[in-house]
C-alpha cells in the first residue's frame, strides 16, 4: 500500500474526489431533510458511481453513470418489496447476483451496472428498507448520483487530462476471454451457500455471507485467485473488527466523529483498492461498524457475528471455484504475464516514434495499461508467492517475474518521460536498441520449444543518453525473465491449460 506506484498520482487523487463526492451526496440528502436511511443509501451510491464506472472515456463513463438507476432502481423495488417475503427475497436476490456477474460479458459498463443492482439489493438488506420508503430512496439514489457525476465531471475531471486505460481483457483460447457464464454459476452457487448457512446462523445479519461471496469473485479468473482473495477479506475484516471494537464502539455514533472517520474509510477503500485488498477489505469493515453505530445497533457481538459471517460467505466462494468449471492458476499466469510482455513492446515501439519526431505517437497510454496489467499479474501469481503457499520453488520463481516486470514497468516509465521531453533526440542506437527489445518480447511470448532470447553485448550509454539506457535496462530484463519462465515444465511457472 506504501511503495505501490501511482503514476501522476491517480489513486491519491481519485481518493480525494471520492471524499468530495461522497460527502456531497450525503450533505445534500441531509439538505433535503431525507431520513439517515435515505442519506446512507445515498452515500453508498455515490462511491458506487465513482468506484465501479470505469469506461474508456469520458463521454462513455457519463452515459454509465446516468445508466445507474436503470439498473438500481427496479432493483430497490424489488428488494423492498419481497422483504417480508424470505423464500421469495431469497430468490429473487440470487437470480440478481447471477444477471449482475453475467453482465460483465458487456464490458465495463455491464460490470458497473451489475454491480451497482447487486449492491442497491444488498444495501435494503443492511438497512432492513420497507416498501414506504421506496421513494424517499430512489431520491437519494438520484440526487447522490447527481453530486458524484458534478464532482467528477465538473468540479474535479481527472480524466478529461488524463484518460483511463482500458480494463485488460483476457486472452482467447486460454478459457479466460469470456469467463462470465462460468462465473455467473460459480458466484451464484457460492451465493446460494452463503445465504442458507448465513441465516442459519443470523436471520437479521446473513447478508453479509452473501456479500462476501460476490465480491470475491469480482476481478478473479482463476480457482487460485478466488481462493486468495478469500483469504485476503477474511485477514482484512478481522483486523477491521479489531479496528472496530477500539474506534467505532466507544463514539456510540457520535455523528460529527463518526461522519469524519467515515471520510477516512472512503479515503482508504480507494487508495488501497489497487494494490492491497487486505487493506481495502480493513477500511470497509471500520466503515461498516461506523455505519451501524450511526442505526444505533452496534455491539461487540455484531463485530463478532460479521466475522462469522464473512467466513462462511468466503468458504461459499473456494467451495464453488474448486467444484464448479474450475479454471487453473497456470492458465491465468500466462494470459496475464503475456499481456503485460506485449505491452512493454508496444510502449517502447511508441515511444521510438515520439523520439523520431512522430507528434501522434503517445506512449503514455501503453505505460498506463502496463500498471493494469501488472495488477493483473500480481492477482493471477497471488497464489504462487502466497506465505502459506508449500510449493517454495515455484514461490521463488514468482517471485522473480514480479521483480523483473516492476523493473520493465519502471524503465518504461522512464522511457516515457524521456520520450514526452521535446529536446530529446533519436538515433540508429535507439531504433536498434527498440529492435532487440521487440524481439526479446516474441521469443518469450513464443510457444514453448522456441530459443530463449539471449543478450547482446552492448557499450553502457552515457549517463545523458536516458532513453538508451533504459531501452539497454528493458533489454537485460527480458532476458533474464527467460529463466523463471522457461523453467522445468513439470513443475511450470506459467503453461497453458
Amino acid at each position: 500500500m506504501f511503495v505501490a506506484p501511482d503514476p501522476g498520482r491517480m489513486r491519491l487523487r481519485n481518493s480525494a474526489r471520492a471524499v468530495i463526492g461522497v460527502a456531497a451526496a450525503v450533505a445534500l440528502a441531509e439538505v433535503c431533510g431525507l431520513s439517515l436511511t435515505a442519506s446512507i443509501t445515498g452515500g453508498l451510491a455515490a462511491l458506487l458511481a465513482l468506484f465501479t464506472v470505469l469506461d474508456a472515456n469520458v463521454r462513455a463513463q457519463r452515459l454509465t453513470t446516468a445508466l445507474l438507476p436503470v439498473a438500481g432502481f427496479p432493483v430497490l423495488a424489488l428488494a423492498t418489496t419481497l422483504h417480508g417475503i424470505p423464500l421469495a427475497r431469497d430468490a429473487a436476490f440470487l437470480a440478481v447476483v447471477f444477471a449482475g456477474v453475467y453482465a460483465r460479458r458487456f464490458g465495463p459498463r455491464g460490470h458497473a451496472l451489475g454491480i451497482f443492482g447487486f449492491m442497491m439489493f444488498f444495501v435494503t438488506q443492511f438497512l432492513h428498507a420497507v416498501p414506504a420508503q421506496l421513494p424517499e430512496l430512489y431520491a437519494a439514489v438520484g440526487l447522490a448520483l447527481i453530486a458524484a457525476g458534478a464532482v467528477r465531471f465538473l468540479l474535479w475531471p481527472i480524466e478529461r487530462r488524463t484518460p483511463p486505460p482500458a480494463t485488460p481483457p483476457g486472452l482467447p483460447g486460454t478459457g479466460l476471454a469470456r469467463p462470465t457464464t462460468r462465473q455467473a454459476f460459480q458466484a451464484t452457487a457460492a451465493c446460494a451457500f452463503a445465504l442458507g448457512i448465513g441465516q442459519a446462523l443470523s436471520d437479521d445479519r446473513w447478508y453479509w455471507a452473501v456479500g462476501t461471496s460476490w465480491w470475491i469473485f469480482v476481478n478473479t479468473t482463476s480457482r487460485g485467485e478466488t481462493l486468495v482473495r478469500g483469504f485476503r477479506r477474511v485477514l482484512g475484516t478481522v483486523v477491521g473488527i479489531a479496528a472496530g471494537l477500539l474506534i467505532a464502539v466507544p463514539l456510540h455514533g457520535a455523528p460529527l466523529p463518526t461522519a469524519a472517520l467515515v471520510a477516512v474509510c472512503v479515503f482508504g477503500i480507494f487508495y488501497t483498492a489497487a494494490p492491497s485488498y487486505s487493506w481495502m477489505m480493513f477500511f470497509v469493515t471500520v466503515m461498516a461498524g461506523l455505519l451501524y453505530g450511526l442505526l444505533g445497533v452496534l455491539h461487540p457481538g455484531l463485530l463478532l457475528l460479521r466475522f462469522q459471517e464473512t467466513a462462511i460467505g468466503a468458504l461459499g466462494a473456494a467451495l464453488a471455484v474448486v467444484i464448479i468449471l474450475p479454471v487453473t492458476t497456470h492458465a491465468a499466469n500466462d494470459a496475464w504475464i503475456q499481456r503485460a510482455l506485449q505491452c512493454v513492446r508496444a510502449s517502447t515501439a511508441a515511444a521510438l516514434e515520439r523520439l523520431a519526431g512522430d507528434p501522434s505517437a503517445d506512449p503514455a497510454p501503453h505505460a498506463a495499461e502496463l500498471e493494469l496489467l501488472l495488477g493483473r499479474v500480481r492477482t493471477a501469481l497471488a497464489p504462487l508467492v502466497h506465505p502459506l503457499s508449500p510449493l517454495r520453488a515455484r514461490k521463488a520463481r514468482a517471485r522473480q517475474v514480479l521483480a523483473l516486470l516492476d523493473e520493465c514497468a519502471r524503465d518504461v516509465r522512464g522511457l516515457v518521460a524521456v520520450a514526452a521531453d521535446p529536446q530529446a533526440s533519436h538515433d540508429a542506437r535507439l531504433a536498434a536498441a527498440c529492435w532487440r527489445v521487440e524481439a526479446a518480447v516474441e521469443a518469450l511470448t513464443a510457444p514453448p520449444g522456441t530459443p530463449a532470447p539471449a543478450a547482446v553485448a552492448q557499450p553502457r550509454p552515457a549517463a545523458a543518453e536516458a532513453a538508451l539506457s533504459h531501452l539497454h535496462g528493458l533489454e537485460h530484463t527480458l532476458v533474464a525473465l527467460a529463466t523463471p519462465l522457461r523453467t522445468d515444465p513439470r513443475a511450470p511457472l506459467v503453461i497453458s491449460a
